[in-house]
């Protein structure tokens, strides 16, 4: 079985911002998560420079981002990944 695409989306904003959102189902568990998903959220400016990204690389498995700073992320669900994202992105959005 081949790995397959649920999700591959982008939104630009007006301010240079930018919204990736990948997500993969594969056959087996990603060096590092628990799970059959593959998944690279990403909110920056146009040059990659990361704000807020959510991924599970391995050996790393689930982590987000904030800048600089990471820390371990308990995935659950992709739907509940893509709410804790999108909530992560309005929050620093409201912010700025």
């Amino acid at each position: 079985m081949n790995a397959t695409q649920l999700y591959k989306d982008r939104f630009d904003y007006n301010d240079g911002m930018i919204i990736e959102v990948v997500v993969w189902q594969v056959p087996q568990p990603v060096l590092g998560s628990q799970h059959h998903y593959k998944y690279r959220l990403f909110y920056g400016n146009a040059e990659h420079k990361r704000v807020v990204g959510y991924d599970n690389e391995r050996p790393k498995g689930d982590h987000r981002h904030y800048g600089e700073h990471e820390e371990a992320y308990i995935f659950t669900t992709v739907e509940q990944l893509m709410a804790d994202f999108f909530a992560d992105v309005q929050r620093i959005r409201r912010q700025a």
